[in-house]
């Protein structure tokens, strides 16, 4: 199915319209929102209970994961203009979603809220069984859908510069033209900033000194036409190399070559073998050494690009996969780059595409960069067996169990507990709970709760006075009458008559 995202819907605008008064039904059916039971800490200046930094996937189901829970006095913070959240219109460049269609997403065990109902309400039963994978700017339009259906608080062309610790609470810069304030208070700030929240793309040493002309990372805004009748080369073989070579392909590239490190292409995505509610329940209860070897594991058979984009690939007479040819070098030659493989093999092209993914480096964070030296990382705790090391797992921060930081140094930097990391740098420590489709519900429940049992804790004294104070009667004094207890001669006479 072709799906063009600049253009509106075509369907009769009465189905969507029915979907949305079920799912305003079923959300009054669950009392939702609740009142806000938070107890208000403002002083001379507003506090915010919770910031959510981010309006993609991650942030619109976090935000109403806590608004269902009865925390109202949040906001979500945006750097993108209203509709291009996350990376579906950007620098996601597939023409499907790997995910299967049937997963709910972030729809947090609401039926109305599923992909499938939003999709089923205009297009049918049968278009729905006849798709296969959910086109991506189908999906885009499903998560703008989910944001208006739910009056989700969204607050676009905002970009927060820093975080800051101020007593007890946290202070935000802001920046942008959406930003009404230079600075917010908040008491607990939730990153639901992606797949990159946690990093940066990865950029190889080899491109160091070389003019920016020449090359772009796959998450770049690239210009795939000016690419007609050039030669290109891809470095990778991972989903987003794959993507980027099918777009340069289809905009008249002279030749696309992967230059590709592996000796042969990776065919099993292990850890969709293994999903399961189990799975995502007992993953942080593991201990570290087995969350270490599943982790270390999946990363190193590495995720395959889908077989769909694949195929979008190879079915060009003027694309290759160059395989146990690593990268060694690249010289800049006039309007030429020259590659150097691993095995010295020598390569002309015109322009290069790093397909290498993103790396966690919560150090490289700008918002944290005041004490991000001071946040715990998993190569600080663990010590893998000799043949398991592994750099990148190395430097996914060590998270609670709430998705919050940890110290490195106890007593050093104990803000960092206000600061919870729901996106791609939690997969070490909680499992694919915060950036991927399959688990996003249930980390946004576990997020939810536990942000509601810390805000509670550290209101424990206005709560239980509420307790004391709270003096509203069930019982208004005329439902009974009371009766005297019979003295002892009635007693006597009453069991001289039962006898």
């Amino acid at each position: 199915m072709q799906y063009n995202v600049q253009a509106p819907l075509n369907v009769a605008a009465s189905t969507l319209e029915e979907l949305e008064h079920r799912v305003r039904d079923d959300l009054a059916c669950l009392c939702y929102p609740p009142a806000n039971w938070v107890e208000t800490t403002d002083g001379a200046e507003k506090v915010h209970d919770v910031v959510i930094i981010g309006g993609g996937m991650c942030g619109l189901v976090a935000g109403f994961s806590l608004l269902a829970g009865g925390i109202r006095n949040i906001r979500i913070f945006d750097r993108s203009p209203e509709g291009f959240e996350g990376p579906w219109l950007t620098y996601a460049r597939m023409e499907t979603l790997r995910s299967p269609k049937q997963l709910t997403g972030p729809a947090y065990g609401i039926a109305s809220l599923t992909f499938r109902s939003w999709y089923v309400a205009q297009f049918g039963n049968d278009a729905w069984a006849e798709m296969d994978k959910i086109p991506r700017p189908m999906w885009m339009d499903y998560l703008r859908w989910y944001r208006k259906v739910l009056s989700l608080p969204v607050e676009n062309n905002i970009e927060v510069k820093s975080i800051l610790p101020e007593g007890p609470l946290m202070r935000l810069t802001l920046a942008g033209s959406g930003a009404k304030e230079a600075t917010i208070l908040a008491r607990k700030i939730v990153m639901a900033t992606g797949r990159d929240g946690m990093g940066h793309p990865n950029i190889p040493d080899f491109v160091a000194g070389l003019d920016r002309k020449f090359w772009a990372h796959s998450s770049d805004a690239i210009d795939f036409q000016a690419l007609r009748s050039k030669r290109v080369v891809v470095v990778g073989v991972g989903a987003s190399a794959v993507d980027n070579a099918a777009e340069a392909l289809e905009a008249g590239a002279k030749e696309v070559r992967h230059l590709i490190r592996r000796k042969e292409m990776p065919q099993i995505n292990k850890l969709m073998g293994i999903g399961s509610f189990g799975f995502t329940a007992a993953f942080s209860k593991l201990d570290d050494a087995r969350r270490w070897q599943i982790m270390n594991y999946s990363l190193r058979t590495q995720t395959p690009a889908p077989r769909g984009s694949t195929l979008r690939v190879s079915r060009h007479d003027n694309a290759y996969f160059h395989f146990n040819a690593g990268v060694k070098s690249v010289e800049q030659s006039g309007d030429e780059l020259i590659i150097t493989t691993q095995d010295g093999s020598r390569l002309v092209t015109d322009f290069l595409i790093l397909g290498t993914g993103f790396t966690v480096d919560p150090l490289a964070r700008k918002e944290l960069e005041a004490y991000a030296d001071k946040i715990l990382l998993w190569r600080d705790c663990y010590t893998p067996p000799a043949g398991e090391e592994n750099k990148e797992l190395g430097n996914h921060p060590y998270l609670s169990a709430d998705f919050s930081f940890r110290e490195k140094e106890a007593g050093t930097a104990p803000w960092l507990a206000n600061i919870y990391s729901f996106n791609a740098g939690a997969a070490a420590s909680l499992g694919k709970l915060s950036g991927d489709i399959p688990g996003i519900s249930e980390g946004a429940a576990i997020l939810a709760r536990e942000i509601a049992a810390r805000l509670y804790q550290e209101n424990f004294e206005q709560h239980w006075q509420a307790l004391l104070d709270y003096s509203t009667p069930e019982l208004q004094g005329d439902e009974w009458k009371a009766s005297p207890l019979p003295d002892a001669e009635q007693i006597q006479s009453q069991q001289a008559e039962e006898v």
